[in-house]
């Protein structure tokens, strides 16, 4: 149980620029203070954040943002309680009211020991080529437009386009009454672009949303021909498609962004939030088989620049890969301090957190299925009638039952083994822990995708990805 405390809720107008970091005393009176309360843990989380984006809309500049964020986020645990608030007053007593309102919520008991803070030595795994802030906004714009460009000469059927610049430069400080002291850097960009055709039948949109962990280098390194191609392709070519009819059938699903099933219908239930509260079909699962032997799942935090890794976790644990299902055997979950506890597993470094306003707990980072032994081709001909859903859109899901359903982006009937006409409107239904005993055929293409994924600690810059692969048998929804 998490119960939170919101106080001295104020903005960083008046707070010094730079002004990232605690003093390490004051650091050291909220932890000890903390212990004093009677808590068994007392963490503190310092955030300076700043963030810019700018907008481009039908060709022009529809806005350009930038905005900075300051805060401290204490919290007290008790057992598997835990007890968070948080300020953007760095007032050291205002602070420590914090932690003695926090304390209020359980009887005082006596003080653990403290331990002396010691520096963590972080290795950055994540190279920044080119400082964001050495780049001029106007060369920001240029590529914007340069990109909307190349994405309007696909044709006069594409009626509107969004392109999308976003920025963002997480510093933060991790310390507790372990002695753990940890500070770290994360710099996010990312590029968006929309492309709306229409050819008689409504509007269609197609999307690309790449992303990084690192530098402005990120937008230099861009294919803008590749990328508009893709996005106004799709997008034109579904609208000039028509329906499919549903029902149950055999699915290819492309690679990349078709992770987003995994992620949403069986990452969120492999995570310790949803097993230590028995609000997953995953819960005593590990050891016993949950897909075929083709099947291996992998969360990793730690591949190089990738959108959903990091050095340490909101927590401080020191980030890794974790492998989630090995040969079709549930092999572990994804888990934080509270969660590994109160389960009985290791930390696997997955405590993340959208900012210093919520309490962590376990999330993914770079999740994906991992690379198999067959073809597309090989896919394709063992299908008479059926879907290939080249890309992924939005959709819902249960967590704690697994149950989903996800709108197709770009998809295309299977017909003799070939692949035949473009078709809109599907959906693709059902259960996470069932669709994994579905995944029969597993190619080597494997592709990641940027994502931001929302849950309990707020919104995380998430990586979804796979190879193509064949699932069997799923409830396909038509027009």
């Amino acid at each position: 149980m998490i119960k939170t405390v919101k106080l001295f809720k104020v903005t960083r107008n008046n707070l010094i620029q730079g002004k990232t970091m605690l003093n390490e005393n004051t650091v050291a009176k909220i932890l000890e203070y903390g212990l004093q309360q009677g808590a068994d843990f007392t963490e503190v989380f310092v955030e300076d954040s700043v963030a810019s984006s700018i907008n481009l809309l039908d060709q022009k500049i529809e806005e350009i943002n930038s905005s900075n964020s300051f805060g401290i986020g204490v919290r007290l645990l008790y057992g598997n309680e835990a007890y968070y608030g948080y300020s953007s007053d760095s007032d050291e007593a205002n602070l420590l009211k914090l932690t003695g309102n926090l304390g209020q919520s359980q009887k005082e008991g006596e003080s653990g020991d403290m331990q002396s803070l010691q520096p963590q030595s972080i290795e950055d795994i994540h190279h920044i080529a080119v400082n964001p802030e050495t780049v001029s906004k106007s060369e920001r714009v240029e590529l914007l437009r340069e990109l909307d460009n190349k994405t309007r000469n696909h044709g006069d059927d594409i009626q509107q386009v969004t392109v999308n610049m976003s920025e963002k430069k997480r510093s933060v400080l991790i310390a507790n009454s372990e002695g753990l002291w940890a500070e770290d850097s994360r710099n996010y960009s990312r590029m968006r672009l929309s492309a709306v055709a229409e050819k008689g039948d409504g509007p269609q949109t197609a999307a690309e949303s790449p992303g990084v962990l690192g530098g402005y280098e990120f937008f230099q390194d861009l294919n803008l021909e590749e990328l508009a191609e893709n996005a106004a392709q799709s997008a034109l070519r579904m609208a000039a498609a028509g329906y499919i009819d549903g029902g149950k059938m055999p699915v290819i699903l492309g690679n990349g962004f078709g992770g987003v099933i995994f992620h949403e219908a069986c990452g969120h239930p492999l995570e310790t939030e949803a097993i230590r509260k028995n609000a997953s079909p995953f819960c005593e699962k590990i050891g016993k088989r949950v897909g075929q032997s083709i099947l291996t799942a992998i969360d990793d935090g730690t591949i190089a620049n990738k959108w959903g890794s990091c050095n340490v976790d909101d927590e401080g644990t020191p980030t890794q890969k974790t492998i989630l299902i090995e040969n079709g055997i549930l092999n572990n979950y994804l888990s934080d301090r509270i969660g590994a506890d109160q389960v009985g597993i290791s930390r696997t470094g997955s405590a993340r957190r959208e900012s210093y306003k919520f309490a962590p707990v376990s999330r993914m980072r770079n999740t994906f299925i991992a690379p198999g032994p067959h073809e597309i081709e090989e896919m394709l001909r063992s299908i008479k009638f059926g879907l290939y859903a080249k890309k992924m859109g939005g959709g819902s899901v249960n967590p704690g039952t697994g149950e989903f359903n996800f709108a197709v982006q770009e998809g295309y009937a299977i017909r003799n083994g070939k692949i035949a006409e473009p078709v809109r409107g599907a959906t693709l239904i059902g259960k996470g822990f069932d669709v994994l005993s579905q995944i029969s055929m597993i190619a080597d293409d494997l592709d990641l995708a940027a994502g931001m994924c929302g849950a309990a600690s707020g919104w995380v810059p998430t990586t979804v990805g796979q190879p193509t692969l064949k699932i069997d048998s799923i409830l396909v929804g038509g027009r």
